[in-house]
């Protein structure tokens, strides 16, 4: 058996180079290692030489052999080389090109009317107080008169935490922003003039209602304020925050167990696609004495009223939007035509 390794891994690296695909190097590859090919066909003359020749031979075929492999492989990792070498330049990057600026977001619907509510309080003299949303069994229910078989305490408007205080209350996700008029007066002296916005929650979910939903409590203690200064106060309220003189507001009897006399407040647009429709739009009355107690003060001195109006409630009024949800469903069509 006479065969030239010299010309064999010539012939080998020669027809390797000129392949330019992987299909056409696959080809080249069989041609030399494949069963058919040309070392196997070396591999198999073997059987015709004696013991002695056959070790000789087959020691020269093996190493032929893996130098074509070693060919063969260093083909492959040079054409892959030069496969990542044209992707990268088709997808280079001038670093010298301005960047692309993040587009500007916009503030959610529901917190510009947070925001001008405190606007609109806040130029007439009221603070702002925030708190937590996880509140104990006493401050959201209890402080406010709300009594223990009430329908609110129930499982089925209130979201209970299983644990309690360090004092032994239960804890819950709050059901108004109230609490937060309990934890202000009991911190500050009268006069007292704050409102408290911010979430709440309750299990209820519909188009007009949903789990979480936002409120804005107001409160005003002193020794001389009456139910005649809270109709004058959300009577301007409402004009200013809907920029509008046309419309009517009444306060229609009603119950509420922290304010004493309660009232409804409803609204009509006298002009515009609302018009001669009275909206309910808020909750209010007169603090109740057993709240005034639990802030601390003698309701014997100290008078004042309350309100708590839905946030979301005024920014579907105000943009005409008719389904609680479509705030929360983060849909970018509708979120930018507040923005």
């Amino acid at each position: 058996m006479t065969f030239s390794v010299e010309d064999f891994i010539a012939r080998a690296q020669s027809q390797f180079a000129e392949a330019q695909d992987a299909a056409s190097l696959e080809n080249a590859k069989a041609r030399f290692l494949g069963k058919q090919g040309e070392i196997t066909a070396l591999l198999k003359g073997l059987a015709s030489l004696s013991p002695e020749e056959k070790k000789e031979e087959g020691a020269r075929i093996n190493q032929l052999k893996r130098q074509v492999e070693d060919l063969l492989n260093a083909r492959r990792a040079e054409m892959a080389q030069a496969e990542l070498t044209k992707k990268l330049t088709a997808e280079a990057i001038d670093v010298t090109l301005p960047g692309r600026g993040r587009a500007m977001g916009g503030i959610h619907p529901v917190i510009q009317t947070w925001q001008r509510v405190e606007q609109i309080f806040g130029s007439i003299g009221f603070g702002v107080a925030n708190g937590p949303e996880i509140e104990n069994d006493w401050t959201n229910f209890t402080a406010l008169n709300s009594p223990e078989n009430h329908p609110a305490r129930s499982m089925h408007d209130t979201f209970y935490i299983d644990m309690n205080d360090d004092k032994g209350l239960p804890l819950l996700l709050r059901t108004h922003t109230s609490p937060m008029q309990v934890r202000y007066a009991r911190m500050h002296k009268p006069p007292i003039k704050v409102i408290a916005p911010g979430r709440t929650y309750r299990v209820d979910s519909d188009a007009t209602h949903s789990p979480m939903f936002h409120q804005v409590e107001g409160l005003w203690i002193a020794e001389d304020i009456s139910f005649a200064d809270l109709k004058g106060v959300y009577t301007d309220f409402l004009r200013t925050f809907f920029e509008s003189d046309d419309l009517v507001v009444r306060f229609r009897p009603s119950f509420f167990p922290f304010t004493e006399p309660s009232a409804e407040i409803d609204m009509m647009f006298t002009s515009g696609p609302n018009q001669g429709k009275w909206l309910e739009i808020s909750g209010c009355g007169q603090v109740h004495p057993n709240v005034v107690r639990n802030f601390g003060l003698d309701p014997e001195q100290y008078i004042g009223f309350a309100f708590g109006s839905g946030l979301e409630r005024l920014t579907m009024l105000r943009y005409g939007v008719n389904d609680l949800r479509l705030f929360y469903e983060g849909d970018l069509r509708f979120l930018r035509q507040f923005a």
